[in-house]
């Protein structure tokens, strides 16, 4: 796979979902929550590519 990848599913319930792919490998490395319509999965799809540039790191790993 040249490039990552977004998947649109549909959940045995009836509602969508997407999966984002690794380019290389193809491995599952996003899966996003369930939406009631595949419009709303799609928009949620472009609210991941607009927003993940600028999206900061929050390490909840670290202790004080």
């Amino acid at each position: 796979m040249a490039f990552p990848k977004f998947e649109i599913k549909k959940s045995k319930s009836g509602d969508y979902y997407f999966n984002l792919r690794s380019k290389g490998s193809g491995e599952v490395i996003a899966t996003s929550e369930m939406y009631s319509s595949k419009q709303n999965c799609k928009n949620g799809i472009a609210a991941v590519k607009r927003d993940a540039p600028v999206a900061e790191v929050d390490d909840l790993t670290v202790t004080s």
